[in-house]
């Protein structure tokens, strides 16, 4: 396990993440075509039920999606994607006691649901859309900056690093400097190493191992890689078969220092981190 480098008090809107432990995000897709849950989650009171499973069964933050970032996936207007957000994102904050994140590029997404008591912006681009630096600084929120490539209708067309922790790492500073220069400073930033996204399993699987190296940019890990490619590659299983790869991945990711897990399988992946957080509290 890793030691924290940074302050562990992360305010999030009205509530504070503290990262001296280990978090469960639960994903909460109100789209008609992510890759694993598309469309079971689209209508307001399935997806509000939805949310209050994941909280009871111990997720601390929701991240709230309206576009799809699969390989291949379309993009929507904001328009669109503020109309499958924004209710959402008011009704968890009036009836739940959980951090809002919401995954958006998206500058009016942003400003909007900020304003309706999201807590946490994350997005896949780093806050590389027109706008997306100003809108994220605007709201006050902490920022979560992901690596990835091109667009999620061509990242996986032919990536190519010569040492992907490496690479990641540079990139993730870089996004780290723009955001200092529009006032969003450090200590309002999570990094996410972005599995999957412009990466083949051979870079997943590096990037994973070298995780650590990570750290030496001094803010907290998030790491979201539940149900994905590189789990049923490396497994040969389908989307529905990867629980088990996804929970020794969760695993693995904690005891290398990630404070905030991104998954699909929330009470599972609770019962990880507990189990490990007791035997790590142990004289």
């Amino acid at each position: 396990m890793t030691s924290e480098q940074y302050p562990t008090r992360l305010p999030c809107g009205n509530r504070v993440l503290d990262l001296a432990h280990t978090h469960v995000m639960g994903i909460l897709n109100a789209t008609p075509d992510s890759f694993s849950d598309g469309g079971r989650f689209s209508q307001l009171d399935a997806a509000l039920r939805h949310a209050e499973g994941m909280v009871a069964a111990g997720a601390t933050l929701i991240d709230v999606g309206g576009e799809s970032t699969r390989p291949g996936a379309r993009v929507v207007s904001p328009l669109e994607e503020l109309e499958r957000v924004a209710p959402l994102v008011e009704a968890i904050h009036r009836e739940l006691d959980v951090i809002i994140s919401v995954d958006t590029s998206t500058p009016a997404v942003m400003r909007e649901t900020a304003r309706l008591g999201a807590g946490l912006i994350n997005d896949v681009r780093s806050l590389r859309r027109d706008g997306a630096l100003d809108a994220a600084a605007a709201t006050g929120l902490p920022v979560c900056l992901m690596h990835m490539l091109g667009e999620p209708g061509d990242m996986q067309d032919n990536p190519q690093y010569d040492n992907v922790t490496a690479a990641v790492a540079t990139f993730l500073r870089e996004r780290m400097d723009a955001c200092a220069s529009v006032g969003i400073e450090a200590d309002r930033i999570i990094l996410d190493p972005g599995f999957g996204f412009a990466k083949t399993l051979a870079h997943n699987l590096s990037l994973f191992k070298h995780m650590e190296a990570l750290h030496g940019l001094g803010r907290p890990l998030l790491v979201g890689v539940s149900r994905k490619s590189m789990i049923g590659l490396a497994l040969g299983r389908p989307v529905d078969e990867r629980l088990y790869g996804g929970l020794a991945l969760a695993a693995l990711a904690m005891t290398k220092g990630a404070k905030i897990l991104r998954v699909h399988d929330v009470a599972e992946t609770v019962d990880v981190v507990r189990m490990i957080t007791a035997v790590e509290s142990a004289e």
